[in-house]
């Protein structure tokens, strides 16, 4: 990292509630995990008590087939943010502009800001549309944090396209990709993808992801990446994960179905944007009963319910962001915001 770009640098907010009484609307967590899933980390502990296999051969193929790509392109790293960390700190160098989606997740800005670069903010809606002509980095979030928008596929190819012509390397975060039936980017020339399993299988505490890259950005990915990036219980819980089709089709047709009812309810009360996420960002209107997002977080918060304040996210002042969960949970918020 660049020493002046860390001192310069703040940390960013993110959602999560670590009360165990609070029911947590403000992380888009999957409620439920792969059937299977404890049993497999306890039958990893007795691994673990060696180094983990060089290369990770088993996670590697299971994330292979989970994003359809060749498993020599697949890069194990300690979570989705880590494979994002990874791929700016090996392009990205004092004085580089980098286009960066905002209102978006603000690690994109932020690591960019601590190898010295400069991040240039463009909308998520116009991101596809914008020139890469000039910038080392281009960042897309496919669908985006905190808003849902998801681009035309045909689009986000077309964008890719222009990004390699104009030597830019394209970042695209797919980390609610799996909540929806698009496909992947990995494995594209020019792209590198990042993947988590914090999101779509309910393991945030796992701090288990990966990138796919190709040419000169996966060789930049195998040599910076630390040794034994993630431990013997997260490779074997990632790779039961990633191998269990029919839990990925439930969850996505679950939170299809709960985010539509959600959004009709939402609606009478927000404006409320189409959502391709397991989130919706919902405005509060001018005549909003609660007056303002302060007042609407603490009362829920008094319910034991945490929401998402969206304000810390640039562009949104009168937001919060609700997760989709299990159909008796969102039930609850939905009636303690009287929808």
């Amino acid at each position: 990292m660049n020493p002046d770009g860390v001192d310069r640098t703040d940390r960013v907010p993110h959602g999560s509630s670590d009360d165990p009484d609070v029911l947590d609307f403000s992380a888009n967590i999957n409620p439920r995990t792969p059937p299977g899933t404890r049993a497999v980390y306890e039958g990893a502990l007795d691994a673990a008590r060696s180094y983990p296999p060089r290369g990770y051969p088993e996670f590697r193929a299971a994330a292979a087939d989970y994003a359809d790509c060749d498993p020599e392109r697949v890069v194990p790293t300690g979570g989705g943010l880590q494979a994002i960390r990874l791929t700016i700190a090996t392009h990205v160098e004092p004085g580089d502009s980098v286009l960066v989606p905002a209102p978006s997740f603000g690690e994109y800005a932020r690591e960019v800001r601590l190898q010295g670069g400069d991040p240039v903010l463009v909308a998520p809606e116009e991101l596809v549309d914008a020139d890469p002509t000039g910038h080392t980095l281009a960042v897309a979030c496919v669908p985006n944090n905190p808003t849902g928008y998801a681009p035309d596929p045909a689009a986000l190819r077309a964008f890719a396209r222009r990004c390699r012509d104009a030597d830019t390397l394209l970042l695209a975060d797919e980390a609610f990709l799996g909540f929806t039936d698009r496909e992947s980017l990995a494995g594209r020339a020019g792209v590198v993808a990042a993947r988590s399993l914090t999101k779509l299988f309910g393991l945030p505490g796992l701090r288990a992801g990966f990138a796919v890259a190709t040419g000169r950005a996966l060789d930049r990915l195998r040599t910076a990446v630390p040794a034994w990036a993630i431990g013997t219980p997260a490779a074997a819980v990632g790779a039961h994960a990633m191998r269990d089709d029919g839990f990925v089709r439930e969850t996505r047709d679950r939170v299809t179905a709960e985010r539509d009812r959600m959004h009709e309810r939402l609606t009478t009360r927000f404006d409320v944007r189409e959502s391709a996420a397991p989130f919706l960002c919902c405005r509060l209107r001018d005549d909003d009963p609660d007056g303002s997002v302060d007042a609407l977080v603490a009362r829920l918060a008094a319910a034991d319910i945490a929401v998402r304040d969206a304000t810390t996210f640039r562009g949104l002042d009168r937001h919060v962001r609700v997760a989709v969960r299990l159909p008796a949970a969102n039930d609850r918020l939905l009636e303690a915001l009287d929808v």
